[in-house]
């Protein structure tokens, strides 16, 4: 699990609720219930008129990933491909088949099958490539959702401000009724702005994170089935791979390998 999304959800939540004690008001001065119905039902409704509702409804899903999906990390991947090429190199490329069943991610046992079944290099690159296209896409769609809650739910915000401008411009003639009314038409602009800057939007640019991550995976995972394929010495592979790398975290490695 992501202890960094939901520390930040809480920690941004307990800041405005801890402002609000502070400044000596009951959090109840802070609940409305059409407010909170406009703001969020709005927005929600807004996102089934702009995507198609099988994607709509697969957004629990997609906030999983931000919360419990776990990349595997590139250093421990590329040790992995290193390794299998090593007993691809002494061992023949058949007796990978034999260690499928200790591999978790099915990208990679999907690669390492086709090269032990002698699949041509061409056709598994495409296929893996077109795989990880198909993911990347997925993500995209539900980055888009995100991105869509976040645009809509300050404009309901605001929508929901003038409808309490309205209904209390209705009863000028009252002055005790102006500032309380004016209090409640605002509470949807705070409702709107929280959503979007606690909740929809750092969800979406976690997805984002998570999908650049996941790509850098399996494009190290397809290089690696690539070059273990060709019969590549193992210290061949690690190299190639090691390119993919950021520079501090490359160097790292290579001076982890001489020690």
């Amino acid at each position: 699990m992501d202890i960094a999304t939901l520390a930040g959800a809480t920690a941004g939540l307990g800041v405005v609720v801890i402002s609000i004690i502070m400044a000596g008001e009951s959090l109840g001065t802070f609940f409305n219930p059409p407010s909170l119905m406009l703001v969020f039902g709005g927005t929600f409704a807004a996102v089934l008129v702009s995507f198609p509702l099988a994607k709509v409804l697969s957004v629990m899903t997609v906030v999983k990933n931000a919360f419990l999906t776990k990349v595997g990390a590139p250093m421990a991947v590329i040790g992995d491909l290193v390794r299998y090429a090593e007993v691809a190199r002494r061992d023949g490329i058949l007796a990978l088949e034999g260690l499928t069943s200790e591999m978790t991610d099915e990208f990679l046992i999907a690669g390492i099958q086709m090269a032990v079944d002698g699949t041509d290099p061409e056709l598994i690159e495409e296929i893996l490539s077109t795989e990880l296209e198909s993911v990347a896409d997925r993500h995209r769609a539900g980055k888009q959702i995100f991105d869509a809650l976040g645009k809509y739910s300050p404009a309901f915000g605001m929508i929901g401000t003038l409808i309490g401008l309205i209904i209390m411009l209705q009863h000028m003639e009252d002055p005790s009724r102006i500032g309380p009314g004016m209090a409640v038409a605002l509470i949807t602009t705070l409702y709107g702005a929280l959503a979007a800057n606690l909740i929809f939007m750092p969800i979406a640019d976690k997805l984002a994170l998570r999908s650049r991550e996941e790509r850098l995976t399996k494009e190290i995972v397809i290089r690696g089935v690539m070059s273990i394929q060709s019969g590549d010495n193992p210290r061949i592979v690690e190299q190639k791979l090691l390119t993919f790398l950021p520079p501090r975290m490359r160097a790292a490695a290579e001076a982890q390998g001489r020690a």
